[in-house]
């Protein structure tokens, strides 16, 4: 359905900003069931749910665009257009994070071992816990706007991005332990394989980081304002 941007700014400067981090963690919520057809050897699921990526991945794209031209250069209100505009950049790189991701993977048709399937998975859902708890701030920014940034509106929001640097964290963690289950594997893969495993974790990582990169930079414009 088109939407008419000049209406949703009319009705509020923030509704674009919510559609935006909706579909950005639509885009990754596919993550999990392609990389079910991956350790399924499902290369038709796998195809499918990277086509929902890819579509969640170019509306989210078209909303950046629309924001960048149509967000009013006076908003009345104690938020400065620089910093919402950076916060949507921001945001914008998950996605693009979570296409590159399902891309490689589909490209080579490349395999995870079986044996680390557990531990992989556990690795994805917690960065895309990240990028979901984004959405829940970017979704609070409304009642921070009534409050003026105080209270506990601004408490709450605070509280989740420090909860995001805990996942960002664990996240590391993670990444350190499969790589070092690839690297006691390596003999078995193949080696251009092997590389593209590393580079896939590094990709899945780098969802937690850009996630904190958003909720940073979330605080900084609460901060300036």
């Amino acid at each position: 359905m088109q939407v008419n941007f000049l209406n949703l700014f009319a009705k509020s400067p923030l509704k674009p900003l919510y559609e935006h981090i909706n579909n950005i963690y639509e885009c990754c919520s596919h993550l999990p069931p392609f990389f079910d057809g991956v350790f399924n050897d499902d290369w038709d699921k796998a195809s499918s749910e990277q086509r929902m990526i890819c579509q969640f991945e170019r509306a989210a794209d078209v909303i950046k665009k629309d924001i960048r031209i149509n967000l009013p250069n006076s908003l009345f209100m104690p938020v400065d257009r620089t910093y919402l505009l950076e916060l949507v950049t921001q945001e914008d790189k998950i996605a693009n994070i979570a296409r590159d991701i399902s891309g490689l993977m589909l490209g080579r048709q490349l395999t995870i071992p079986a044996d680390i399937k557990k531990d992989f998975l556990t690795y994805l859902n917690r960065s895309i816990e990240a990028v979901e708890l984004t959405k829940k701030v970017i979704n609070e920014l409304e009642d921070l706007l009534e409050s003026g940034f105080r209270g506990k509106e601004l408490s709450l929001v605070q509280s989740m991005v420090k909860e995001i640097d805990l996942i960002e964290d664990d996240t590391d963690h993670m990444q350190i332990n499969l790589r070092r289950q690839v690297f006691i594997r390596e003999k078995d893969l193949n080696p251009i394989d092997a590389m593209f495993i590393y580079k896939i974790l590094e990709k899945i990582g780098d969802l937690a980081d850009q996630a904190l990169r958003v909720g940073s930079r979330l605080e900084l414009m609460i901060t300036k304002s």
